[in-house]
């Protein structure tokens, strides 16, 4: 999969030119002309009248009312810019923030076979997703793939605002495959099987060259797709900002209002916590991590010492399959040749394809990249053009350094071993939980890597939530052709009541896992279904608090069901008071009180989470539950944003939110090589939390060119924290 935002919905750029060639003589208007989509204050269909009337040279292509109020606007650039005075539009926000969610993992020539697992094999149930209408909104479809062409019925081009959503070829910029993979992991029909054959696809390409699109085309893709009646909205697409309310995750919530169902990638920035992204992050979607199915995993191993080295192998990296002992060499200081050895390299500024291609004209047989801080990384070596041709692996930053100690004082060999990995969660697949309110994302695991499906004139195996995604999109189909006369509610409930808990061997995390592996069989013949089975306590700050959560369950039988807790296992400073038993009577729902005291001198100060299980006869439900003792250790500013300002040459905008009240943000520039400091960019003081934005001159921000940006809040109690991105000035 290739890789893998203010609510103030405004007047962007798309990504697009098109070129026309008229009869007129305005020569401006019909060259070079660009799309915009617009927020506006009051009512989109009269100010569309107003345009119209005072503005004859710009086309309204677009009236968008259900998820945002605003217009699709068609001119030369000329002609748009005088847009910027009118007082019933919005300020403007012109940067590109939305990507597809890939993880390349590239497989040319692919033909399906039976020894490829497909999308279908998660199907088990009679039903195929019949007259169910699902929206993909991506890069694109090729809708003249043939696996594609009796599914696909209808859809709109959000980049170029027409009615041919293809995906983006070789001439019109960097070509995408995205959201063809997507389709045909839902409804493919042909050499290959989606998980609803039968459904029909709707696509809608918010997603231009290259995969990149704005916050402002997903929204109006949404609202498109809601205007054409789907059923079902895929989202394999998001960004890094960890916030429960950006536009997309709002508008997200909205369309689940209407009674949509709307399944999101959970993101592929794990495998630490809070990476997950919105508009996953929104209450009503349906957020959808990756799974990995059953393998052989490599490790390192020293006989000696009885060291034992996780191995995570790079996306994009041939399989590590080596089968002997082989000498260990550091290229830090490595004088010697690395040929016929595995080289140690260090994660930092060069990106890890441009290491490892070193290490492989070296000589080395292997490489593996040691962590720069705490933990296991998942890094990918995407390159179609030449791609590396030795093993890579990630290991952690304690490894890393265990390694290099042993091979300063003598020669170090390690043996390769393996072991058995039962289903898990992809090292990749994005973590919660979201910051602010605490909720528990993903919401479900569904298969997430070396997915075998369409992409154009061919096939590919790709990895990522982006690919986990469709597979629920998929449920969600079978469900709704299974039972058509279900909501929206108890669809998703369904799907997270019947989910598979997983185990390696302890309970993976709720904060990793969710509710678990998705079962659709299970889903549409469960008798019960619990609405709402992640429970969020939220934030405890007093030294004693009495918590309550109100489970929703429903009796889907036609007899009584008898239901128990088990009694939780003592925890310094949590009491739990669970009912000991209840009965719900026959198709009938019932509001179970859950009660949490928490003493908070008594425990650790953080996240608190882990697992109830409710009893029905001889099943189980596990039921993941969450709560933040006084603070968390979530990141404090997220989304920094900085870019020419929409139809202006000389100013920049930035955007950044933050996630609790802060003293002072700074933004400070530095050399992207040397790493020396360059200059301060800016300083605001006073945050609450929330979205703050601003205006630069291009005087203000200083010299053009690329920088390391170093983003530093202060907190009210005196403590700060800083993380960084790459920035380009114009």
């Amino acid at each position: 999969m290739r890789k893998i935002i203010l609510f103030l919905f405004l007047l962007i750029f798309l990504t697009t030119t098109t070129t026309h060639t008229s009869a007129t003589d305005n020569k401006e208007q019909n060259e070079n002309l660009q799309s915009i989509i617009i927020e506006v204050d009051g009512e989109p269909r009269k100010h569309k009248e107003y345009i119209e009337t005072y503005h004859p040279f710009i086309k309204v292509v677009a009236v968008y009312e259900k998820i945002f109020n605003g217009l699709a606007l068609q001119g030369s650039p000329g002609n748009l810019e005088r847009m910027e005075s009118l007082e019933f539009i919005k300020s403007i926000h012109s940067v590109q923030q939305y990507k597809a969610i890939d993880w390349p993992k590239p497989a040319s020539n692919i033909t399906p076979d039976e020894e490829k697992s497909q999308p279908y094999d998660l199907n088990t149930t009679e039903y195929t997703g019949k007259n169910v209408k699902v929206a993909v909104i991506d890069t694109g479809i090729d809708y003249e793939h043939p696996d594609l062409q009796k599914n696909y019925k209808l859809g709109y081009d959000l980049v170029d605002l027409d009615d041919d959503p293809m995906e983006t070829i070789q001439e019109q910029g960097i070509p995408t495959s995205h959201g063809t993979h997507v389709a045909g992991i839902i409804a493919a029909d042909g050499e290959i099987k989606g998980v609803a054959p039968d459904a029909e696809i709707y696509a809608y390409r918010a997603l231009g060259p290259g995969g990149a699109g704005t916050s402002v085309q997903v929204l109006a893709a949404m609202e498109k797709a809601i205007e054409d009646g789907v059923d079902v909205i895929n989202l394999s697409l998001g960004n890094t900002v960890n916030v429960p309310d950006y536009p997309t995750s709002l508008a997200v919530n909205r369309a689940s209002e209407l009674g949509i169902t709307v399944v999101i990638a959970n993101g592929n920035s794990g495998p630490g916590d809070w990476t997950v992204g919105s508009p996953a992050t929104a209450d009503k979607s349906l957020s959808v991590g990756a799974s990995m199915a059953p393998k052989k995993v490599p490790f390192l191993y020293e006989s000696l010492e009885g060291k034992a080295i996780q191995l995570i192998e790079m996306a994009g990296s041939i399989p590590w399959d080596i089968t002997k002992a082989y000498p260990i060499v550091d290229a830090r200081t490595q004088n010697e040749t690395m040929s016929g050895k595995i080289v140690l390299l260090r994660r930092g500024e060069v990106p890890f394809y441009e290491l490892a291609k070193q290490a492989e004209q070296n000589g080395a047989v292997a490489a593996i990249i040691s962590n720069s801080e705490e933990g296991a990384f998942q890094g990918s070596l995407a390159q179609v053009q030449d791609p590396i041709n030795i093993p890579v692996a990630a290991i952690s930053k304690e490894d890393g350094e265990w390694i290099e100690a042993r091979v300063k004082k003598e020669s170090l060999y390690l043996d390769t071993e393996y072991f058995s990995q039962e289903i898990t969660a992809a090292p990749f697949s994005s973590r919660g939980p979201v910051t602010i309110n605490w909720n528990i994302k993903p919401d479900v695991l569904a298969p997430g890597t070396e997915i075998l499906s369409t992409v154009p004139e061919g096939y590919e195996q790709m990895n990522g939530t982006s690919m986990a995604a469709p597979h629920i999109a998929g449920v969600v189909a079978l469900l709704k052709e299974a039972h058509p006369d279900w909501t929206r509610d108890q669809i998703i409930g369904a799907i997270k009541t019947t989910a598979d808990l997983l185990k390696e061997p302890e309970k993976l995390e709720p904060t990793i896992q969710g509710m678990g592996m998705v079962r659709p069989e299970q889903a549409i013949e469960t008798p019960t279904i619990i609405y709402n089975p992640q429970l969020n306590f939220g934030k405890v700050d007093a030294y004693r608090e009495e918590l309550q959560f109100d489970l929703k369950i429903e009796n889907m039988s036609d007899e009584t069901q008898n239901y128990t807790f088990d009694i939780p296992k003592k925890q310094n400073g949590i009491y739990w008071d669970l009912p000991q038993s209840f009965t719900i009577d026959a198709k009938e729902k019932k509001t179970i009180p859950i009660e949490l005291e928490v003493t908070t001198a008594r425990m650790d100060e953080g996240v608190h989470q882990g697992w109830l299980t409710l009893n029905k006869d001889d099943e189980d439900y596990q039921l993941p539950y969450i709560f933040v003792n006084q603070q968390a250790d979530q990141p404090k500013s997220a989304g920094f944003e900085f870019s020419l300002k929409g139809f202006s040459e000389d100013e920049f905008q930035y955007n950044i939110y933050i996630t609790e009240p802060a003293r002072r943000v700074e933004v400070d520039l530095y050399n992207p090589e040397t790493l020396l400091f360059d200059r301060k960019l800016l300083e605001a003081e006073d945050l609450e939390a929330g979205l703050h934005e601003g205006v630069l001159s291009k005087k203000e921000a200083g010299q053009s060119g690329y920088y390391l940006a170093i983003v530093t809040v202060y907190l009210e109690d005196g403590t700060y924290e800083s993380n960084q991105s790459i920035l380009y000035l114009e």
